[in-house]
C-alpha cells in the first residue's frame, strides 16, 4: 500500500511538472521522481560511466560524467583543488551535468597531508568508548568534506581473528557486538544519526562504506585474500551481524565487498550475500562498490571468469553496482547490452541505485569547496586534542607488578628511552605519512612532560626487522646510566600502497621495510626481527623497565609477561601518541583500554577468541608445559596470555548488588540487569564494565559467552554508580538446524564480568516460549 502510494505522488508530481524541463535538478522534488527523470535522459553509455571510477584528475578530460572519482594521496589543499575543477567540469562539460561522488580514505583520519591523524583502528577498538569514536567521525567527517569529500570507504566491520593477517589493526575487534557497537557509532558520527541520513546527508556529513563483505579477515594461513573456510551457520552469528547493524541501524549508504571468496564462490560474485542477505533479508537500499580490482580478479586471481567480458554480467547479476578504481570490466557492459548478453534494465537498476545516494547526498545542489575555509576547518586544536584524548582511553596498561607505574616524576633523576619506535611515529595503514614532523614520537611526549626535572638518554638499539645488533652497546650502557628504562618496540605499516592505489612514498618517508597493514602478512607473531634481544639485554641490566609496544597487531609476549614489571599496549596511537603514552606513564592519566582481542600465547594457539564454542578449548583440559607434558596441547595451555575485555587501572573497583528485573521471560519481554561498581583505590579512574551471557543449551553449538553490553564509567576515589542493561529474545537468538533465526527456551547465565576472564557476578535466566 506504501509503495502504491509512493508511485502514485511521483506520477503526480511528474504530471505536475511537465512544465519543468529537468526535474532532476529540481531540489524540490521528491528523489525516486528525480532519478527516474534523470536516468530516462541518460544514454547507455552515460549509465555505464556512472557504474565507474576514475581519479578526480582523470576525469577532467572525459566527455562521460563517472559515478565516483578518487581523492588522490596529497594533500588537504591539493585535493579540494582538484575538486572544485573535477565537479565543475562535470556539472558545467559533461552532457547532463551529473557530479561524481568524491571518495576519500577515511579509517582513522582523511588520508591526506594536513589531516588530523587519529589512533589506528585496533586502537579506537580498544577505547570501548563508542560515544568517542562518534564524536571522532563527526570530525572526519568535518574535515573530508572541507575538501570535497563525499564518500568515505570506511569503517571495516571486520573481526579480528588472526593476528597473522597484516589488515588486523584497520578492524576494531574480535567480537561482533563491540564491533557493531563501535562501527554504528563511527557511521553515524560520519554520517549523520539513521534518522537524519535516511532523508538524507546533511551539512558536514559524508556517506560511509561498510568493508569487507563477509569474513574476509579469516584467510586461510593469514595470507591477505585467501580463502574463508566457513559455514553459514558461523557467517549467520558471528561475522555478519556487524554489517547487519550498519545496515539496519546505522543506514549505511554503501557496502564493498572483499576481496575473498567463500566455498569456492568470490564475494565479487557471490549472489547470496549481496542480493539475498543484504538487500532481501535486510532490506539494504543503498549501492554496493566493489574493492579496487575486486571485478578483475574474477578472471584474473581467482580464476572463476575467462575474461572481463564474462567477469562483468558474473558481478552485476550478483549485485555489485559500481566498479573500482577504473572501468576495465564494466566498461565490457556497453558491448554486452548492445549483443543482448546483458539487460539494460539491470544496468538501470544499478545506476538508480548510485543516483539515489547521489540525490540524498545533495550532490546537484551542494556548493563547491571553498578552498580558504581549510585552514579554520582542518586539523584544529580541537581535532588534534580530541585525537589524543582517545589514544590516552585506548592504551592498555597489560602488567603492573609492584605498582611500577605511575612514574613518580620528583623521584627520578634520569631515565632511558630505548628502541626502534621511541624516536619515530607510528600511524598505521592508510595514513599520509611516517614523517616525525607530522605528530609526536613517545620519546618527545616525554620530554615534553618532564621538561628540564629528568634527565633522558635516549638510544635506539636496533632497527624494526633485520638482524643487526651492533646498537645494543649503546642502549644497554644508556640503561645503566638511569634510573629506569622504557623500551618502545613495534612494527611499521605500509602507506602509500595498496591494491589499485596511485600513491607514492615521499623521500622524507622512513626507509624501514613495512612489517604490517594490507598485504604484510607473518608467520610469527613474536616480536620482529632482533627486538625481544634488545629487550632482554636491557633487563640483563636490572633496572626497572617498563615496556611500550607501538604496533598493528598483536604479539605473543610470553617471555615478556614473565620477565618484565610493566608492560603498556598502544597500537598505533595516532599523531599525539607520545603526548598520551608519556601522560599515563607519569599518571597524569590513568589508564582505561580494555583488550578488543585476545593474545595469543604463541603462533601455533591462532585462532584465540573468548567466543568459543564448548569444544573450542579441548576436551582433556590437562594443560601441558615443557616440564610436564600434557593433553589437549603436550606442551602448553589452550588459554591466551591475555584475555579479551583485560585492562588494569591505577586505582581498584569493586562491584556488588547484582539485580535482574525477573527471573524468566519470553518472546514479548525482556530484563533489566543493574550493578554498583565503586572506586576503591585513592584516584579517579575508568572501568569497562562487560555484561556477558552464556552457558545455555541450544539444539547447536554456540559460544560458551557473548559479549552483550558494556558501559564505560568514570569514578571518583569513594564513588559508587550504578550500571544498567537491558536482555531481550534478541541477545539470545541462535540459527537452527533449518538455518533459521530462533529463540530456544532453556536458562542461561547473565555474567557480570572484568574480562571474558573474571567474572564476577552471575545470575541465571530462563527463557520460556
Amino acid at each position: 500500500m506504501v509503495q502504491k502510494k509512493w508511485s502514485l505522488t511521483i506520477a503526480a508530481f511528474l504530471i505536475i511538472s511537465a512544465a519543468y524541463a529537468q526535474v532532476y535538478k529540481d531540489p524540490k522534488a521528491p528523489v525516486p521522481a528525480r532519478v527516474k527523470d534523470l536516468l530516462g535522459r541518460m544514454t547507455l553509455e552515460e549509465k555505464v560511466g556512472q557504474m565507474s571510477m576514475n581519479s578526480l584528475k582523470g576525469s577532467l578530460d572525459n566527455p562521460i560524467a563517472y559515478g565516483v572519482c578518487e581523492s588522490p594521496f596529497v594533500t588537504i589543499n591539493e585535493i579540494a583543488s582538484l575538486s572544485v575543477k573535477a565537479k565543475k567540469y562535470a556539472r558545467e562539460k559533461t552532457r547532463l551535468g551529473i557530479p561524481p561522488i568524491q571518495i576519500g580514505e577515511c579509517l582513522h583520519g582523511q588520508l591526506a597531508a594536513g589531516a588530523t591523524i587519529f589512533p589506528q583502528a585496533i586502537a579506537q577498538g580498544s577505547s570501548w568508548n563508542p560515544a568517542l569514536i562518534k564524536q571522532m567521525g563527526s570530525v572526519i567527517a568535518y574535515e573530508a568534506s572541507s575538501s570535497g569529500v563525499d564518500q568515505a570507504l570506511s569503517p571495516l566491520f571486520d573481526l579480528i581473528r588472526d593476528p597473522r593477517f597484516g589488515r588486523v589493526e584497520e578492524c576494531y575487534a574480535e567480537d561482533p557486538y563491540l564491533v557493531s557497537q563501535l562501527g554504528t557509532a563511527f557511521v553515524t558520527g560520519m554520517q549523520g544519526d539513521a534518522e537524519q541520513s535516511l532523508i538524507g546527508i546533511g551539512k558536514d556529513k559524508v556517506m560511509c562504506t561498510a568493508k569487507h563483505f563477509a569474513a574476509y579477515s579469516i584467510p586461510v594461513a593469514g595470507i591477505n585474500l585467501g580463502p574463508a573456510s566457513i559455514g553459514e551457520r558461523e557467517l549467520r552469528s558471528i561475522f555478519l551481524p556487524p554489517f547487519r547493524d550498519a545496515v539496519q541501524k546505522a543506514n549505511i549508504y554503501s557496502v564493498m565487498p572483499s576481496y575473498n571468496e567463500m566455498d569456492g564462490v568470490p564475494a565479487h560474485a557471490n549472489r547470496f550475500l549481496l542480493e539475498q542477505v543484504l538487500r532481501k533479508e535486510w532490506g539494504f537500499k543503498g549501492y554496493v562498490f566493489s574493492d579496487y580490482e575486486g571485478l578483475k580478479m574474477l578472471y584474473g586471481f581467482q580464476r572463476t571468469a575467462k575474461d572481463a567480458e564474462t567477469a562483468a554480467p558474473m558481478a552485476l547479476n550478483a549485485g555489485v553496482d559500481l566498479e573500482a578504481p577504473s572501468p576495465d570490466v564494466y566498461s565490457k557492459l556497453i558491448e554486452l547490452v548492445k549483443a543482448g548478453k546483458v539487460k539494460e534494465a539491470q544496468i538501470d537498476t544499478a545506476v538508480a541505485r548510485i543516483l539515489t545516494a547521489k540525490f540524498k547526498a545533495g550532490l546537484f545542489e551542494k556548493p563547491l569547496v571553498d578552498t580558504l575555509q581549510l585552514k579554520k576547518r582542518v586539523h584544529t586544536p580541537a581535532h588534534v586534542a580530541l585525537s589524543q584524548e582517545i589514544a590516552e582511553e585506548s592504551i592498555i596498561l597489560l602488567k603492573n607488578d609492584r605498582q611500577l607505574l605511575p612514574l613518580n616524576i620528583n623521584k627520578l633523576k634520569s631515565l632511558a628511552v630505548i628502541g626502534p619506535n621511541a624516536n619515530q611515529v607510528q600511524y598505521g595503514d592508510y595514513s599520509s605519512t611516517r614523517d616525525n614532523r607530522s605528530g609526536t614520537t613517545l620519546l618527545d611526549g616525554i620530554k615534553q612532560l618532564v621538561g628540564n626535572k629528568i634527565k633522558i638518554n635516549y638510544a635506539k638499539g636496533s632497527a624494526l626487522s633485520g638482524q643487526d645488533t651492533s646498537g645494543f652497546a649503546e642502549a644497554v650502557t644508556a640503561a645503566k646510566n638511569s634510573d629506569a628504562v622504557v623500551v618502545v618496540l613495534g612494527t611499521t605499516s605500509v602507506v602509500f600502497s595498496g591494491i589499485g592505489w596511485n600513491g607514492h612514498t615521499p623521500e622524507s618517508e622512513p626507509k624501514d621495510p613495512f612489517t604490517c597493514g594490507e598485504g604484510y602478512d607473518v608467520t610469527d607473531i613474536n616480536p620482529d626481527g632482533v627486538q625481544r634481544q634488545l629487550l632482554q639485554a636491557i633487563y640483563k641490566t636490572g633496572k626497572p623497565v617498563i615496556l611500550v609496544l607501538v604496533h598493528g597487531r598483536p604479539w605473543s609476549i610470553s617471555w615478556e609477561k614473565e620477565h618484565i614489571p610493566a608492560i603498556l599496549e598502544a597500537w598505533y596511537p595516532g599523531e599525539r601518541g607520545g603526548n598520551a603514552v608519556a601522560n599515563i606513564l607519569f599518571g597524569k592519566v590513568n589508564p582505561s583500554g580494555r583488550l578488543n582481542v585476545s593474545i595469543p600465547q604463541s603462533t601455533g594457539h591462532i585462532p584465540v577468541f573468548y567466543n568459543h564454542v564448548s569444544s573450542g578449548r579441548g576436551f582433556y583440559h590437562n594443560p601441558g608445559s615443557l616440564d610436564k607434558p600434557g593433553q589437549d596441547y603436550v606442551f602448553s595451555s589452550t588459554d591466551p596470555l591475555f584475555p579479551f575485555g583485560f585492562g588494569l587501572s591505577y586505582t581498584s573497583f569493586k562491584y556488588s548488588n547484582m539485580q535482574v528485573s525477573a527471573m524468566s521471560f519470553d518472546k514479548g519481554g525482556q530484563v533489566q540487569v543493574s550493578v554498583d561498581v565503586t572506586n576503591t583505590g585513592s584516584v579517579d579512574g575508568k572501568e569497562v564494565v562487560q555484561m556477558y551471557l552464556g552457558n545455555k543449551v541450544n539444539s547447536v553449538t554456540t559460544p560458551v559467552m557473548a559479549l552483550k553490553g558494556f558501559d564505560k564509567i568514570t569514578l571518583k576515589p569513594g564513588e559508587t554508580k550504578t550500571v544498567k542493561f537491558s536482555i531481550t529474545p534478541l541477545d539470545i537468538a541462535i540459527w537452527n538446524m533449518d538455518m533459521k533465526r530462533v529463540n530456544e527456551p532453556g536458562t542461561f547465565d547473565v555474567m557480570i564480568a572484568r574480562s571474558a576472564a573474571d567474572v564476577v557476578l552471575t545470575k541465571t535466566l530462563e527463557y520460556k516460549e
